[in-house]
């Protein structure tokens, strides 16, 4: 169905988040068909701009066939094209249609963890690029029936409340997001002095040593909607407990109630409720994706509810996250891994983040 705020949409992504220009090659990377409005705004607009816009639809989901059915070397194998495309696309946009949210759960996770690590070179080159400027990146995801479902609502309602976590319904969606980067700025001028983040709550007790590092905004340039300031903490100084109380989806998977316990910036115990064996066997992908990459302190302030999908759970404002695997070389991260696990801590149910010893995050309460 037509909204004319698809429009808005596509204009924030094109002029904001992407800022596309006369020659870019852009690709719109969507999963599936029921966001065709959005995309043909964005195609439109990506037109008018001057960019060579191109869109890739992966309207099946294949994940369960192919793993139940690949040999060793379909299983490994890279395609050429893909990595024509990491050497020459200016910008990506990522579409995100959740389809079958479960589609995962019968999969062999071992043999995820070996086509990942087969990909791990390819997926480096492109985070890294994308680290650098080089490659203009922006996720977003199209409210579906599907994860509408998953998140307790009616089409209706989920899509209403997508609209607002990006701000959609303002008047100049643009001059709030412009606003909000100026916000973020000031924030990371705050916390770019701290040495130390220790993290307090039901069964946590952790330290994170971020020392030297640069803290970076996503103000909706990164993912759409943004609301996070994030830094990658030092690879061998996290020490403590922590016990993730949102569940999190990765590959398919839904993974509850999961306890890390961290000696010397690693992993060295790990425990959940539902999906253990999951867990492990991201955490033995390869050799960093048992560190944190990320520490992230979430500020969307119209994201109150969790939903199951990272790109608003992360952003709740009152909540912090941490990312196994993958850093930030900006922001003077060092580890390396095919993995990128995002995992929700709220605040907002009781706990408490101090920087260097000072509260600045109390019961889902900012305080710098």
């Amino acid at each position: 169905m037509w909204d004319p705020r698809f429009e808005r949409w596509a204009d924030v992504l094109v002029r904001y988040c992407l800022s596309l220009k006369e020659g870019d090659i852009f690709k719109i990377d969507v999963g599936g068909v029921e966001a065709q409005p959005l995309v043909e705004a964005v195609y439109r607009r990506a037109l008018e701009v001057g960019a060579h816009p191109y869109v890739r639809v992966s309207p099946f989901d294949l994940g369960e066939i192919f793993y139940e059915t690949a040999s060793e070397a379909q299983l490994t194998f890279v395609f050429p094209h893909e990595e024509f495309e990491v050497d020459h696309v200016h910008a990506l946009l990522t579409i995100w249609t959740p389809g079958n949210l479960r589609a995962g759960t019968a999969i062999d996770p071992a043999r995820q963890a070996k086509a990942a690590r087969a990909r791990e070179a390819l997926s480096r080159k492109w985070m890294e690029k994308v680290d650098r400027g080089e490659i203009r990146w922006t996720g977003t995801l199209f409210p579906t029936l599907t994860q509408a479902q998953e998140s307790g609502m009616s089409l209706r309602r989920f899509r209403e409340f997508v609209f607002h976590a990006l701000h959609l319904n303002d008047p100049d969606p643009l001059a709030y997001w412009k606003e909000k980067g100026k916000a973020h700025a000031r924030m990371v001028e705050r916390l770019s002095s701290v040495r130390e983040l220790h993290l307090l709550g039901e069964g946590t007790d952790l330290r994170v040593r971020v020392e030297g590092r640069k803290w970076i905004s996503d103000d909706g340039r990164l993912n759409f909607p943004g609301g996070e300031v994030f830094t990658s903490p030092l690879e061998h100084a996290t020490e403590g407990v922590v016990t993730f109380n949102l569940p999190s989806m990765y590959s398919g998977r839904e993974v509850e109630g999961v306890r890390l316990v961290f000696e010397e910036g690693r992993v060295v115990k790990a425990e959940a409720r539902k999906g253990e064996a999951f867990l492990r066997e991201m955490l033995a992908l390869d050799e960093g994706a048992s560190r944190l990459g990320e520490f992230a302190i979430g500020t969307n302030e119209n994201i109150q509810s969790y939903v199951g999908h990272t790109l608003f759970d992360e952003k709740i404002g009152g909540t912090v996250h941490m990312a196994l695997g993958h850093a930030f070389p900006q922001a003077g991260g060092k580890n390396t891994s095919a993995l990128h696990w995002d995992l929700v801590f709220d605040l907002r149910q009781g706990g408490e983040l101090r920087a260097d010893g000072e509260p600045i995050l109390v019961d889902g309460v900012l305080k710098i």
